[in-house]
């Protein structure tokens, strides 16, 4: 085989693996006349070999991309080094691409430039795409920066990816330099709650929604938030971090407790004016550390008080731990609130954690508390003073980074009085007190009551019980409910158990609410721990502010409505007119 043969097939072979390449490649002269153009090529501007060889470039160009390719190909020129740029081509048909050139020079055998070699790829699809992107991106940052929610994206280190606008005036950070830093370490002039709730998402990987913040902003006095937190979600749908989304609702918590009657709070029912006033009370204590205590009869519902404080605080993702007082001796209470180490005492077998230490940073609740020894008394004392306590047969201090909510249903001040509680303990508990009534004392809830008890024993018993009848709740409005809340849920909880039917009627009521003779009773004892009786005058007088609506009289009244139809009847001139 002589040398110009194998020349002829190494060429043949080299174009061969030219027009093999899904990439378009040319080559031309210094002046842009196409002198080469692999099969790619042709498919890429439309034309078979024979129609685009020898073409300029501006046969395919529009004057401005002709202006720009001109340029580009002039720097390659000039430096000698290979250049990668877009631009737009028109092909035979008239549809335009968008193509990516990546050009070098063509030298001759003294080492001059002579040409350009360009491998072309058609990038169309990538840059509508990438157009696509950016105006989306553009409308995106629009609207993030048109909110007036606080919102923030961190990565799974807690570290900021972004922030809009809002977040510098609800926040009180500068958004351009807060980028790439622990979120919490920005926060300078909050109490940082909401951190919390970023964290939560971080380790639970699920969303937390509507949670109210008071913020205690340096520069915003009583700045109230909502707060929401959800998963990020990378490109391939993996967990990547959170987003916080902060509202302030400030103006609209204002707005609700001017305007709005709340029939509940958490889990506490009522709608009573007394009921509004602790609901109000709660909500300015949820966010403060300080101690409260919640005092009232047995069965009026101090647990849910504690657990509501807890709940709506900044604590709320931390544990609440409850001890009851009454129910342990004083070596027992004491070990169980504080702990004890090894050998303390006999039985102490291996080291206990107390309650407190289980408790920290969120919220203990000591239930009847007015039952402690003065021992106990002078202990806690300790904790709500110095905020350290120490295990039993333990001299180390620990720190107690706990909210203390006492409830009692005794009254502590006669108890100091007769010596039975220590002075100083029952003013370090007393900072704020919330008294809860007694049922007796907020009768117009107790229909509201009802219906919470009926949806919830309709769930646990798998009935479908409608309510009760007009009796039972004449019945329920006579009795004085001694037991309270706790007495009324246990009382319909019977009736449900005997219900088959869709209404609850007397007959399904506990003895002690269906038998007349303790129902007037009730109404007697009622009557005399409210001190006073509906009389004549009283009815009258409420008739005349209801325009003779009875039973706008009767709730008025705090009565039951048939009570006052029965006087009416009994004494004609009880006329409102």
């Amino acid at each position: 085989m002589d040398t110009k043969q194998t020349s002829d097939e190494s060429i043949r072979h080299y174009q061969t693996i030219i027009n093999e390449i899904e990439d378009g490649v040319g080559e031309t002269d210094l002046k842009g006349n196409l002198t080469f153009i692999n099969d790619a090529g042709c498919r890429l501007w439309g034309y078979t070999r024979e129609e685009i060889l020898g073409s300029n470039y501006r046969t395919y160009i529009d004057p401005e991309g002709a202006k720009f390719l001109r340029q580009a190909y002039n720097q390659v020129y000039r430096t000698g080094m290979p250049g990668r740029f877009t631009h737009d081509i028109i092909r035979k048909d008239g549809a335009r691409r968008i193509v990516e050139d990546s050009v070098s020079v063509i030298r001759d055998q003294d080492d001059r430039i002579s040409g350009f070699r360009a491998v072309q790829r058609d990038v169309t699809d990538r840059e509508e795409s990438r157009q696509k992107l950016d105006d989306q991106r553009r409308r995106l940052n629009a609207i993030f920066a048109s909110v007036k929610d606080a919102i923030i994206t961190v990565d799974l280190n807690l570290r900021v990816i972004e922030a809009n606008q809002s977040t510098e005036k609800i926040c009180g950070v500068n958004t351009r330099r807060i980028g790439g830093k622990i979120f919490s370490e920005c926060l300078e002039q909050c109490n940082r709650a909401c951190c919390e709730v970023l964290r939560q998402t971080l380790e639970q990987k699920m969303s937390v929604s509507d949670y109210r913040i008071e913020c205690d902003h340096q520069n915003r006095c009583r700045q109230l938030v909502s707060v929401n937190s959800t998963p990020l979600l990378d490109h391939q749908g993996e967990f990547a971090g959170a987003v916080l989304v902060i509202r302030d609702i400030t103006r609209l918590s204002d707005l609700e407790r001017n305007l709005r009657e709340r029939h509940t709070f958490q889990n506490i029912v009522g709608r009573s004016r007394k009921m509004q006033d602790i609901y109000s009370l709660l909500e300015d204590l949820a966010s403060l550390e300080t101690t409260v205590l919640v005092t009232g009869e047995s069965g009026t519902g101090k647990e849910l008080v504690a657990k509501a404080l807890h709940y709506t605080g900044q604590r709320a993702f931390r544990p609440f731990v409850t001890v009851n007082c009454s129910a342990l001796a004083e070596s027992l209470l004491e070990s169980e609130l504080f702990g004890h180490v090894r050998g303390a005492f006999t039985g102490a077998v291996k080291d206990k954690q107390g309650r407190f230490e289980a408790a920290d940073g969120g919220t203990i609740m000591l239930d009847e508390i007015g039952e402690v020894s003065p021992l106990i008394q002078l202990k806690l004392l300790r904790v709500l003073q110095e905020k350290v306590f120490e295990r039993v047969g333990e001299s180390f201090p620990r720190k107690a980074n706990v909210r203390v909510i006492a409830c009692t249903n005794r009254n502590l001040k006669e108890k100091v009085r007769r010596g039975e509680f220590r002075e100083d303990l029952y003013y370090r508990l007393m900072v704020v007190e919330v008294p809860l009534p007694p049922l007796r004392e907020r009768m117009e809830d107790l229909p509201l009551l009802v219906d919470h008890f009926r949806q919830i024993f309709n769930e646990k018993f798998s009935k479908h019980i409608d309510g009760v009848t007009e009796d039972v709740l004449d019945r329920f409005m006579q009795y004085s409910w001694p037991g309270n809340v706790r007495e009324l849920e246990h009382a319909i909880e019977h009736a449900f158990i005997l219900c088959r039917g869709q209404m609850i009627s007397p007959e399904h009521l506990p003895a002690a609410i269906n038998d007349p003779i303790e129902t007037e009773k009730s109404k007697v004892r009622s009557l005399r721990i409210a001190g006073k009786t509906t009389a004549r005058e009283d009815i009258v007088k409420a008739l005349h502010k209801t325009g003779g609506n009875k039973t706008e009289a009767a709730r008025l009244l705090g009565i039951n409505r048939r009570t006052v139809y029965r006087k009416i009847e009994k004494n004609s001139s009880v006329n409102p007119t």
